[in-house]
């Protein structure tokens, strides 16, 4: 559990999530993304640290330039995290009166239908960081 906690605390600064929504886009140096948020590089630089720990950003030099991209892979694992804390799947009392098999009947056409709305989203997403 102290991993979910912990991807709360990554996520809990508005200017860790601006920076992320940055790099979904393109790679960008500090000044740039400085630039693009109004803050100062100081503070880019110290959200970029506590992202690239989180393993949800990468960095690359080229040349004089350091460029700062988005880890997907890292960003996929921590939607994962939060879905998982964020999702149950709640009995009415109505149920309760019902016959176990069409319980579960019912129970199990709510998880489908949850299900096909994250593939949903999950496209969506994906086609957004195309």
């Amino acid at each position: 559990m102290k991993s979910e906690a912990e991807a709360f605390k990554v996520f809990s600064v508005e200017t860790r999530i601006k920076i992320i929504e940055l790099l979904k886009e393109t790679p960008l140096t500090v000044n740039a993304m400085a630039d693009a948020l109004g803050v100062t590089q100081s503070a880019v630089s110290q959200h970029l640290r506590v992202l690239k720990q989180a393993g949800l950003v990468a960095d690359e030099r080229d040349g004089y330039y350091i460029f700062y991209s988005l880890n997907k892979a890292g960003l996929d694992n921590y939607q994962q995290k939060l879905v998982k804390i964020c999702s149950y799947s709640r009995l009415d009392k109505q149920d309760l009166k019902i016959e176990p098999k069409k319980r579960i009947r019912k129970i199990k056409n709510r998880i489908t239908n949850e299900l096909e709305q994250l593939k949903k989203r999950i496209a969506e997403l994906e086609k957004r960081q195309r």
